[in-house]
């Protein structure tokens, strides 16, 4: 990934490090949207050799397809005893029912009827050699709560909500899980600093007339979205509107920076070389003519003495 590890990306690198590194440890990443929550979420997976899985909402995705996906996450957490990070944003939930089995996800690890009675047979005969490694009488009661608790000790939730709006409160307050059985981290806005640093790094590669002009339009680019962020701020004592300004918005600014940039210098360069070729066939249609000119010279005097014969 095409990152830039300012300080404060760092600190929330290793917060959610601690935090998934616990046995039923689950983060929660509150913050605007494009704040850097999936980034850092799925570096932090392969910093604690974790696989981070997220699931793929499409206009049919239901209820049922969410159950496939979570007993995929559990038989690789259970069974195969591998670390799993689910990463579920709020632009997933396109079904509020979703955090009925997210809720029981986070509070006991066990999800009600996630499992159908020939697949949990199949479960308890799977772990049952690892039950008994353990030390453990391989009941099935004992080979079941041996499963959850390690599927509670290798897979971790990064959830990834936003402050705006009235959609996260009410979330909260319907399935208190996403709050009392998670560790939250505030996603704050980018500092100047950290905004100086993302500027410079995406910048690096684009040519430009010296380090001066460089330096001038890296310092730009964090002095324009402060403005913003402070114009924001008027519009809504005045109108009482919010004009949101966003981490994603100020990348989304250097890139239109660098197309404007490309698209100009490609204008110019085509402008240029039809400049140049104009030039060249004006010197070149400048030569003919005079060539020409030199010949009509001599054709005239030769015509001259001609007619002169003619006359005669």
């Amino acid at each position: 990934m095409d990152l830039v590890l300012f300080e404060d990306a760092m600190k929330h690198v290793c917060r959610i490090t601690r935090i998934v590194s616990a046995d039923a440890g689950h983060a929660l990443l509150v913050g605007v949207g494009g704040s850097g929550k999936q980034s850092l979420s799925r570096l932090s997976s392969f910093i604690c050799m974790m696989t981070a899985t997220t699931i793929m909402i499409s206009s049919t995705y239901g209820l049922n397809d969410l159950k496939t996906d979570l007993q995929v996450m559990y038989n690789k957490a259970g069974l195969k005893d591998e670390g799993i990070m689910f990463l579920l944003t709020e632009g997933q939930i396109t079904n509020e029912r979703f955090l009925v089995f997210i809720n029981d996800l986070l509070s006991s690890g066990e999800i009600a009827d996630l499992f159908a009675a020939e697949d949990v047979d199949g479960i308890v005969n799977g772990i049952r050699p690892a039950v008994k490694s353990a030390g453990i009488l391989d009941s099935r009661d004992n080979c079941w709560r041996f499963y959850i608790q390690r599927v509670r000790r290798n897979l971790h939730m990064c959830l990834c909500f936003s402050p705006v709006g009235d959609g996260f409160r009410n979330k909260a307050r319907k399935f208190p899980a996403l709050v009392n059985c998670t560790v939250i981290d505030w996603f704050h806005p980018w500092p100047e600093d950290a905004l100086l640093s993302v500027a410079s790094k995406f910048l690096a590669e684009v040519e430009m007339q010296s380090q001066e002009v460089r330096d001038a339009i890296v310092r730009f680019m964090p002095f324009s979205f402060k403005t913003v962020n402070e114009f924001s701020a008027m519009i809504f004592e005045q109108e009482r509107r919010y004009v949101y300004t966003t981490p994603k918005s100020f990348l989304e600014l250097i890139k239109l920076f660098k197309a404007m940039l490309s698209k100009k210098k490609s204008e110019l360069e085509a402008n240029r070389e039809k400049y140049e070729v104009g030039v060249l066939k004006l010197n070149e249609t400048g030569e003919i003519v005079s060539k020409l000119e030199e010949e009509l010279k001599v054709f005239s005097v030769e015509v001259e003495f001609k007619k002169k014969s003619a006359d005669e």
